[in-house]
C-alpha cells in the first residue's frame, strides 16, 4: 500500500505569527507532498512495498538514495507537523514524564533548550535538529544532514525521535530570511509538549519510573 501524505492536524495559518500560512502551504503541499510521491515510486515493484517506514529506514543503507532521502523526508515531516500545535509552546508540566526526563537528563528545561537551539543553529546547510530516546531511555539532542533521522542506520547516533525541527531554508526563509535563530527560537512557542511526552512514554514503556 503507498504511502499517503498526512493531512495538517490544524489549519494552515494556525501557527502564526510563528509559521507563517505562506510557508505551511508550499511546505506541506509541495515539499513534504514530493517526497511522499518520490518515497512511492522509489520502492514501487519492490520488497518495500508494504513495508512500515520505521522498518525501511531502519535498514536503509541497504537501498537506493532515492529511498534514504525520500523515505527520510516522509518521516521526518511526519513527525515534525505534529509535533507542534496552536496552543503549543512554554515548557512541559510536571505531571509529564517527558520533563521529568528532561530535567533528569539536561539538568534543565533551559539547558536543554539551549543545547537543543545550538544543535539546530549550527547544522551546516540543510538538516534536522532531534530530541531523541536512546535504548537506556536517556534523552539526547542531536542533529543530521539533508533528510537523514536518527532512525536510519547511516547516522552515528541512533536512538528514537521525539521531537524533530527542520532548519532546511524551504521551512523558514520566507519569514525569517537568513534568521535561522529567529525561527529556532519561534519553534519553541508552538511545540506541542503533550504529543513529545507520549511520544516519551511509548518509546521505552516501563522504562522510567517517575512515581
Amino acid at each position: 500500500m503507498a504511502f499517503e501524505l498526512p493531512a495538517l492536524p490544524y489549519a494552515k495559518d494556525a501557527l502564526e505569527p510563528h509559521i507563517d500560512a505562506r510557508t505551511m502551504e508550499i511546505h506541506h503541499g509541495k515539499h513534504h507532498n514530493g517526497y511522499t510521491n518520490k518515497l512511492n515510486a522509489a520502492i514501487a515493484g519492490t520488497d518495500l512495498e508494504g513495508k512500515s517506514i520505521e522498518d525501511i529506514l531502519a535498514n536503509v543503507s541497504q537501498y537506493s538514495g532515492g529511498v534514504r532521502n525520500n523515505g527520510g523526508g516522509f518521516y521526518n515531516h511526519s513527525l515534525f507537523w505534529t509535533s507542534m500545535s496552536p496552543s503549543g509552546g512554554g515548557e512541559p508540566t510536571d505531571r509529564m514524564n517527558i520533563k521529568k526526563a528532561i530535567d533528569r537528563d539536561f539538568g534543565s528545561f533551559e539547558a536543554f533548550k539551549k543545547e537543543f537551539a545550538a544543535a539546530a543553529g549550527t547544522r551546516f546547510g540543510s538538516g534536522w535538529a532531534w530530541l531523541c530516546v536512546d535504548s537506556d531511555d536517556k534523552l539526547f539532542v542531536c542533529s543530521t544532514p539533508n533528510q537523514d533521522n536518527p532512525l536510519m542506520d547511516v547516522v552515528p547516533e541512533d536512538g528514537k525521535p521525539i521531537l524533530g525541527l527542520d532548519v532546511w531554508e524551504h521551512a523558514y526563509y520566507l519569514n525569517y530570511q537568513n534568521r535561522r535563530p529567529d525561527y529556532v527560537q519561534a519553534f519553541f512557542n508552538v511545540i506541542d509538549w503533550a504529543v513529545v511526552s507520549k511520544r516519551y512514554n511509548d518509546a521505552n514503556p516501563g522504562a522510567s519510573d517517575f512515581s
